[in-house]
């Protein structure tokens, strides 16, 4: 009895110290790394943030693994881009998880896509052109823009699935949007001479970002959406840049670097690796460094 007195008085001691660990709130399991890092901004110590994906994975193509479902079963809000960016591989995750709380139409399923203004939005859908998104273009990461909207909507979803720290939230949100928007004007004004440059893309991803910028983008490697470059295509592009030059040719980390190369040899221009979401290079650890980056490599091209 005296030994479990003397355990009574120690819990007690260190329950009153707050030595004891504390427990994240809310389980936040983000699709993309973009949304781990907005969720740890605006959630802090009162959230547990990860990533099913990594900054050099491709988000179209991720293979669910027991692992991923595991987390998946055990997270208490899914946050994920939407716009069927996930189609390949989400639905058997959520399936197989058995997890009802983060189910579509639940409080715990959070899609960002929808929140702000899409772009590229197909006036119909046919195989036939590739690898089409009936939503629009999904990559919306690329538009610093689009984040505070998110953020917001975000910030919202915690308090109410977290009453006790929602005033903590909406502090955390608001501290984060006076930063990020002091932060754009100074990302535009650092990219300004790019306005105007015309650039070649891997993919149709980038077209947030170049949009932003106000950069032309005169082609894509890939034929059509979703399929690999073919020499064919490739060589239709060297004959357009002849007339009507590129600056650059841009890819993400996870898009091989091969058909970049090539083209950029061929039309005397450099290949730049773009970083599209956090942890997409060294650099890019939050937010604020992802598009710190991607300025940076842009301008530097140029040079």
């Amino acid at each position: 009895m005296k030994q479990l007195h003397r355990w009574m008085i120690l819990g007690a001691l260190l329950l009153g110290s707050g030595s004891m660990p504390a427990f994240a709130a809310l389980k936040v399991l983000a699709c993309e790394a973009e949304w781990a890092a907005l969720a740890a901004e605006i959630g802090g110590d009162a959230v547990e943030a990860s990533s099913a994906t990594t900054g050099k994975q491709d988000p179209h193509r991720i293979e669910a693994r027991p692992s991923l479902i595991a987390r998946v079963r055990n997270a208490d809000l899914l946050v994920c881009t939407g716009l069927d960016l996930e189609a390949g591989w989400l639905p058997v995750l959520l399936q197989q998880s058995g997890n009802q709380v983060i189910q579509p139409g639940q409080p715990g399923h959070f899609l960002a896509g929808p929140l702000v203004k899409r772009l590229e939005l197909p006036r119909s859908l046919d195989r036939s052109q590739g690898d089409l998104h009936g939503g629009g273009n999904p990559h919306i990461q690329l538009d610093p823009r689009n984040i505070a909207p998110v953020a917001t909507a975000l910030s919202a979803r915690f308090a109410e699935l977290d009453p006790p720290h929602a005033s903590a939230y909406q502090q955390r949100l608001s501290a984060f949007l006076e930063r990020w928007k002091a932060a754009i004007p100074r990302w535009e004004s650092a990219a300004a001479a790019l306005k105007g440059t015309a650039v070649v893309t891997h993919h149709r991803d980038m077209v947030y970002l170049t949009t932003w910028l106000g950069m032309r983008e005169l082609g894509t490697l890939e034929p059509k959406p979703g399929l690999e470059p073919t020499s064919g295509h490739l060589a239709e592009l060297v004959t357009l840049l002849a007339t009507d030059p590129a600056k650059m040719v841009l890819r993400t980390p996870y898009q091989a670097e091969r058909a970049s190369t090539w083209l950029a040899d061929r039309a005397s221009m450099p290949a730049v690796m773009i970083p599209n979401t956090v942890g997409g290079s060294e650099e890019a650890t939050d937010l604020f460094t992802l598009f710190d980056d991607i300025i940076a490599r842009l301008t530097g091209a140029l040079k």
